[in-house]
């Protein structure tokens, strides 16, 4: 059995996988969906987003134990299913994974911060986000492992709040709105279609593979990490939308559609609602708590991945640091592209395109369990291994084509961009320089 003298536990995984998922896709979800779904079809969205996002985790969680290393979907494509798959989902973590979600919650941060009376521009509130906290990582894995916990908790703490405060002077009865689209029967095309939305939200249950080989124990932990996070995350989520669906309308749910100007979540408009201006105050700080955790969490999971590619020989070996610090300069390529990224931010396009990618990515992830299955070298997946891995990819696939009609433009559009990055990654392939953990 592999030892480990990492030092990540159980409760810091768990931290991993919350400060990744909440973010502020749960307090805007709602309101695009409310269009074409009802108050009882939302919240049962939402309950079969969770159910497949713990298959997706005990799926995983079979992978994970059975490699124990660093590197999330690169590291696991690689060795079980194909050089070129470990490729592709690399170059996607690179520009998309992680880059690209960190620089659209940065300038969501600067505008929540000049709402609040803040003197500087988003962007540049935003910048100085991205790079403190890049450097806060580089420092040491104590001042790192310290920051991100306050963060966590700081981010939970106020999502309870969220919570009491909907529970405390908001409606418990039963909603009675309809969607602004009419419709006689139960809209399959538009559940599915949603389901990008909570993907989107669900994002970062799988936050521990990145840094398995850091956890103390990777065999027992990350497994367990990855669960525990999402069921909390998961039950969270559908308190937060039992709110939602009790103290909104269809109407008041399209103040969405103008959050890129406005920077207005439905969870302002119904914090607004029960509490005044007070209310719209604590819903900003709440954003930016949620937001500062999360670029926190990926500044610290996503430059593991680009060390696995250095140290395989994708990336210069540069970027595969040591074992005895974080990897500085893997952080550094990548607040670079977040920084790049900083120029240009649409949540909409966003959804579309990291919603996508997570479904591919993850799906083809889960194929690894057959993949390792089949072979006499590995562990034997268990039955109920196999059949979470299944219904997983089957679920992802079935939404990716339901949804195509509606973030179909966005995902194309990048798609030849990520297979040129792959193809450049390819050429570069060469044999391992660093022996791997």
């Amino acid at each position: 059995m592999k030892t480990s003298t990492g030092h990540i536990g159980v409760g810091m995984g768990v931290g991993l996988v919350l400060a990744n998922m909440i973010g502020a896709g749960v307090l805007l979800s709602a309101g695009f969906m409310a269009e074409s779904m009802g108050p009882g079809e939302i919240l049962l969205s939402w309950v079969f987003g969770l159910v497949v996002a713990l298959c997706g985790t005990r799926a995983y969680g079979f992978v994970a134990a059975v490699s124990q290393k660093s590197g999330g979907e690169y590291r696991y494509l690689t060795d079980y299913l194909h050089p070129f798959a470990g490729f592709l989902a690399g170059a996607s973590s690179l520009v998309l994974g992680f880059a690209a979600p960190i620089a659209v919650d940065a300038i969501a941060i600067g505008s929540y911060a000049s709402i609040l009376g803040a003197p500087m521009p988003p962007r540049f509130i935003g910048a100085v986000v991205v790079v403190t906290l890049a450097l806060v990582h580089t420092w040491g894995f104590r001042t790192s492992d310290r920051i991100q916990n306050l963060l966590v908790i700081g981010k939970l703490l106020a999502l309870l709040a969220f919570v009491a405060v909907g529970f405390a002077y908001g409606s418990s009865a039963w909603p009675t709105w309809t969607p602004a689209e009419t419709r006689n029967s139960f809209p399959v095309e538009a559940f599915f279609a949603n389901q990008y939305w909570i993907v989107f939200a669900f994002a970062g249950w799988n936050a521990a593979i990145y840094a398995a080989a850091e956890f103390r124990d990777p065999l027992r932990d990350v497994p367990r990490a990855m669960f525990l996070g999402c069921a909390l995350v998961g039950l969270l989520y559908l308190l937060v939308n039992w709110i939602f669906v009790a103290n909104m309308t269809a109407e008041m749910g399209r103040v969405v559609y103008d959050y890129e100007t406005t920077r207005i979540t439905l969870g302002h408009a119904i914090m607004e609602r029960l509490l005044g201006t007070q209310g719209a105050v604590f819903a900003s700080v709440l954003v930016i708590l949620a937001f500062l955790a999360a670029i926190s969490a990926m500044t610290f999971v996503g430059p593991r991945v680009y060390a696995e590619m250095g140290r395989d020989g994708v990336l210069p070996e540069f970027f595969a640091g040591t074992s005895e610090k974080p990897p500085w300069a893997a952080t550094a390529l990548q607040t670079a592209i977040a920084l790049i990224f900083l120029l240009r931010s649409d949540v909409l396009s966003a959804v579309g395109v990291v919603g996508a990618l997570l479904m591919l990515s993850s799906a083809a992830t889960c194929l690894c369990v057959f993949a390792i299955h089949r072979r006499p070298d590995l562990p034997n997946a268990s039955r109920l291994d196999r059949l979470a891995a299944g219904a997983y990819i089957f679920a992802m696939s079935w939404c990716i084509w339901l949804g195509w009609s509606t973030f179909g433009g966005d995902v194309l559009s990048v798609g030849g961009v990520i297979l040129a990055a792959a193809l450049l990654f390819s050429w570069r392939r060469r044999r391992p320089t660093v022996e791997p953990r």
